[in-house]
């Protein structure tokens, strides 16, 4: 039998303390991925494209493009006024008209095309 040792009285027997383990460190999980066609849509639109805004174009013979220099015009098939093509990875999605924006050039899309224009431009 066990006593206390300050009174000498008889002390009632402890039961056995177990020490527990320590607790884990929290785990810093990655958040669960986004589920279903939000996951899929956050994904592309991330994705860059090359936006081209298209003057004009012409064709020339090599002889004429080397003899080209500072000053040489070169006129192009858009007439003045007309809108320009807005090109998404070379292919026609929009018209617009040439803006000026803080001292640099900018468009304002006027038109977008539709989707069979747009289909019909990729062939």
């Amino acid at each position: 039998m066990l006593r206390d040792a300050a009174t000498g009285k008889p002390v009632a027997a402890a039961t056995p303390v177990m020490e527990a383990p320590p607790a884990p460190a929290p785990v810093a999980h990655a958040p669960a991925p986004a589920t279903g066609h939000a996951s899929e849509l956050k994904r592309i639109l991330d994705i860059q494209l090359q936006v081209t805004v298209e003057l004009g174009h012409t064709k020339m013979l090599i002889n004429d493009l080397l003899q080209l220099g500072q000053g040489s015009v070169i006129e192009l098939t858009k007439l003045v006024g007309e809108p320009l093509d807005v090109l998404v990875n070379n292919k026609a999605v929009a018209k617009a008209e040439v803006v000026v924006v803080n001292e640099k050039f900018g468009i304002r899309i006027t038109e977008v095309l539709s989707p069979q224009e747009r289909i019909e431009t990729l062939g």
